[in-house]
């Protein structure tokens, strides 16, 4: 006959498990011996072993009870239907760590790969990786809005960028992170992109800078995630103003008084 010390160690728990089964009403506790210890024979460590295994599995303490008490067609039954929900959980599990990789990887985990291939394109372009995380944040929130339309939008920005001049553009205001908000660049940067502007609209119509269908709270939210990245840009869209244009997710020619 065993202690419950020595149980324990047969069925490879603790001690506190054992008086946890039997609070749950899944090992009978047997009772004192004259010297006022609790004595358990084989027969409780081969049940401890089954309901350590049962739960080791994942199974829930109340079904623990009920599969011990089964017989052996619906013992088995039980088993297998364990068996097909732990599967079940080792597919959600991988999906998950599916998910994790591509968090480690960078953006793919919130973007649709083709704007993973504009940021990745803005890199291997040199533009500072400051600029390429304000477009990487506003691309989230615009994949999100209104996924069908990305394709339309990557393939106007591959476009973009395509043209030297837009490049330019983008490496200089990299540079301007690191400018003070009254740096006289920003005055030659704000000529340099009103000019371009200016001209793309002329050149390609209205429309060309001027498409961005996106309701204006959501232009909001993506003109403070610029700014927040990206202070000088702030005193940039004030210059760009008194240039004739107005606006940083949406660009809009000022009206003429």
């Amino acid at each position: 006959m065993l202690t419950i010390g020595e149980l324990a160690s047969y069925a490879g728990v603790t001690v506190r498990a054992v008086r946890h089964y039997h609070a749950k009403g899944l090992l009978p506790e047997p009772e004192r011996d004259h010297s006022g210890y609790r004595r358990y024979d084989a027969a409780a460590v081969i049940e401890l072993i089954r309901i350590r295994t049962l739960a080791g599995a994942g199974v829930p303490l109340a079904r623990v009870r009920e599969l011990l008490r089964a017989d052996e067609d619906e013992f088995a039954a039980a088993v297998a239907d364990i068996d097909r929900r732990l599967q079940a959980e080792i597919r959600e599990r991988q999906r998950h760590r599916e998910q994790i990789a591509r968090l480690a990887a960078g953006d793919s985990l919130a973007l649709p790969p083709e704007v993973v291939a504009f940021l990745d394109r803005l890199r291997a372009l040199g533009i500072d990786e400051r600029i390429v995380e304000v477009e990487r944040d506003g691309w989230i929130l615009l994949a999100a809005r209104s996924p069908e339309r990305v394709p339309e939008w990557t393939a106007r920005k591959q476009e973009q960028i395509a043209d030297p001049r837009f490049i330019d553009f983008y490496r200089t205001l990299g540079r301007a992170l690191d400018w003070p908000a009254d740096d006289p660049r920003l005055v030659e940067l704000a000529d340099e992109v009103a000019a371009y502007i200016t001209r793309m609209a002329d050149e390609r119509g209205e429309d060309y800078v001027n498409d961005v269908d996106i309701e204006p709270p959501l232009i909001k939210l993506m003109d403070a995630l610029a700014f927040d990245t990206a202070p000088p840009a702030r005193h940039l869209i004030e210059l760009l103003k008194k240039r004739g244009w107005r606006g940083w997710t949406k660009l809009e020619r000022v009206e003429q008084a």
